[in-house]
């Protein structure tokens, strides 16, 4: 499978996280809620790398490996619990554009961070996901 076929998956199980996770936060606290889902990802994970690829791996990796996994790790936690609080208090079908905005997130700190090109396609792509996003959330 290629890259395009791996995102669509992606995405197809980000729209059913949204949905499981509004029904599974009924009545509990958000956080709460995402340490439940964080403790499921991370065995899961680790099942999956274990499975998939040698354990002697891991003590290969560099420090700036672990450096920039850790805050990437520390990023997606900040992320998990904002957006299941945000879940939490408001529609799931108005939460999750809000969510993907991350799209246009990437696009600018890609440009920033790694020098990717900011082509015109990209700028013009990036803004109708932000226009998208907006005339879902006010919905």
């Amino acid at each position: 499978m290629n890259w395009l076929t791996w995102s669509l998956l992606s995405a197809v199980f980000a729209g059913l996280t949204a949905i499981l996770a509004k029904v599974g936060i009924a009545g509990i606290d958000s956080n709460l809620a995402t340490a439940v889902r964080t403790t499921v990802v991370l065995l899961f994970a680790w099942g999956v790398a274990l499975a998939t690829g040698p354990t002697s791996a891991v003590f290969a990796l560099s420090r700036r490996t672990w450096l920039f996994l850790t805050l990437s790790g520390l990023a997606t936690g900040l992320s998990w619990l904002c957006y299941f609080r945000a879940l939490q208090l408001g529609e799931a079908s108005k939460v999750a554009p809000i969510d993907k905005l991350s799209v246009v997130f990437v696009l600018i700190f890609a440009a920033l961070f790694l020098g990717e090109n900011m082509t015109l396609k990209t700028v013009l792509g990036g803004s109708l996901i932000a226009a998208g996003a907006v005339v879902l959330a006010l919905k």
